[in-house]
């Protein structure tokens, strides 16, 4: 039987009775969510790669150790097992007073593929995509969490409850919510978020 037509429930059981191969295939079905998760919060590629691993070292000990009760909502296990690294990192940082100003921003100016047109309307994106970072980072925390769920994280209101143990008509009117405040914080702003 091939591997990635199982569901997450019998990879799972598979691979805790030994079957090595069923981790990757899970991995490989979730690390775009999971990893974008991650990212949208620390705003950083090399944390979030960081985090992203140890995100799947600790599901794999928790799954060997019997420590996850399949109730078909897997992904929304290990989302909360990122968030809570990511909490943990942010605390230790926080202790430690330390901050970290790395960009990992690629130098756009030291590509020849790129025309002066292109380079120009990159920017332009960029700086758009940044202007609704900021917007989404003004919202209140839980109106934030929904949108980057849903929009970054491209999980479904359904899983979005899951996660943060709400009801979906809660999670409806969160992003509704979200969508009323961004809309309001464009115009306070006088922001243009459209490519010319």
């Amino acid at each position: 039987m091939e591997l990635a037509k199982l569901s997450d429930c019998e990879l799972v059981n598979k691979f805790v009775s030994g079957s090595q191969s069923c981790i990757e295939v899970l991995i490989n079905r979730h690390k775009n969510k999971v990893y974008t998760y991650i990212l949208l919060i620390v705003k950083n590629q090399q944390l979030a790669e960081d985090i992203f691993q140890d995100t799947f070292i600790k599901v794999i000990q928790s799954l060997i150790n019997g420590k996850y009760k399949d109730n078909g909502k897997f992904l929304s296990w290990v989302i909360r097992i990122a968030h809570n690294l990511t909490i943990d990192h942010f605390r230790k940082e926080k202790q430690m007073n330390t901050l970290s100003n790395e960009d990992n921003e690629m130098d756009i100016f030291n590509s020849r593929k790129l025309s002066a047109r292109n380079i120009e309307d990159k920017l332009v994106f960029d700086q758009i995509i940044n202007d609704v970072r900021l917007l989404i980072d003004k919202l209140p925390a839980d109106q934030r969490e929904v949108v980057i769920l849903r929009h970054y994280g491209e999980l479904s209101f359904k899983e979005i409850a899951e996660q943060t143990d709400v009801s979906i008509n809660t999670a409806l009117g969160r992003m509704r919510y979200a969508l009323i405040n961004l809309r309001k914080l464009i115009k306070e702003k006088d922001k243009s978020l459209t490519v010319i």
